[in-house]
């Protein structure tokens, strides 16, 4: 979790949203690539999704509104595995969170429209993307909605026992 300086007064306020130092000073040495954006309307649940081969690491922020954020740890043979982080990021407590590549992510929109940034270490790459259930049970994730608007291919993940262990990734 990282959390910017915010600078504020009567006009509005001011923060650097990106600051390579400040990310080294925090263990964060990834090279950031892309750049992504979306818009999403309350209760639209994104994941959880994770790239298998080209793994992203991603540095998330929400620029307009409330989203629950998730990252999953997935890395087989690491000791956090099926373990999870969460945090609320809003446009008022301006928190960004860094998921590692080899993490499982996922998102839900707490408020009527939440425009959400995100950094990748990698390009995307549409053949690689693979995601798991939003409500596997094992995961125990307190998501805050139940009634979630998902796509079409997020409605057919498998929770994460059913994943072969070819399909998720190694940890180092």
């Amino acid at each position: 979790m990282i959390e910017p300086k915010v600078f504020g007064d009567a006009r509005g306020s001011f923060m650097e949203t990106f600051h390579v130092q400040r990310y080294k000073d925090v263990g964060i040495e990834d090279e950031f690539v892309q750049d992504n954006a979306s818009r999403s309307c309350k209760g639209v649940l994104r994941g959880l999704h994770y790239q298998l081969e080209h793994p992203q690491g991603k540095l998330v922020a929400v620029s307009r509104g409330i989203i629950f954020d998730v990252a999953i740890d997935i890395r087989i043979g690491s000791p956090q595995f099926g373990k999870y982080y969460s945090h609320i990021l809003s446009e008022d407590n301006h928190r960004q969170m860094y998921i590692p590549p080899g993490f499982a992510h996922g998102f839900c929109v707490l408020s009527d429209i939440a425009d959400f940034t995100y950094k990748c270490t990698d390009y995307y790459h549409p053949e690689c993307e693979r995601g798991i259930a939003w409500d596997d049970p094992e995961l125990g994730i307190e998501w805050p909605l139940s009634d979630v608007i998902l796509s079409e291919r997020d409605k057919l993940n498998n929770p994460l026992s059913q994943m072969a262990e070819k399909d998720l990734p190694a940890y180092p």
